[in-house]
């Protein structure tokens, strides 16, 4: 599986566990949706993904959009 694929199943499991808990534990958890959608909107305008950095050295092979 590529890097690329890795960040996006991450990705969407972050927000939506941070919705899971927001609803069924405490609405504060909503935050770390927003933080998600932060970085996804900051990732597509600078093309640093910290997920896709540590994907890398964990040895996922190469995509296009995260190189």
């Amino acid at each position: 599986m590529s890097v690329d694929r890795m960040v996006l199943i991450f990705a969407g499991s972050v927000v939506l566990l941070g919705l899971a808990l927001a609803h069924f534990v405490h609405p504060w958890w909503v935050g770390l949706t927003i933080f998600a959608g932060l970085n996804m909107i900051q990732s597509g305008f600078t093309g640093f993904c910290p997920a896709a950095i540590l994907f890398k050295k964990l040895g996922a092979k190469p995509g296009v959009a995260f190189s």
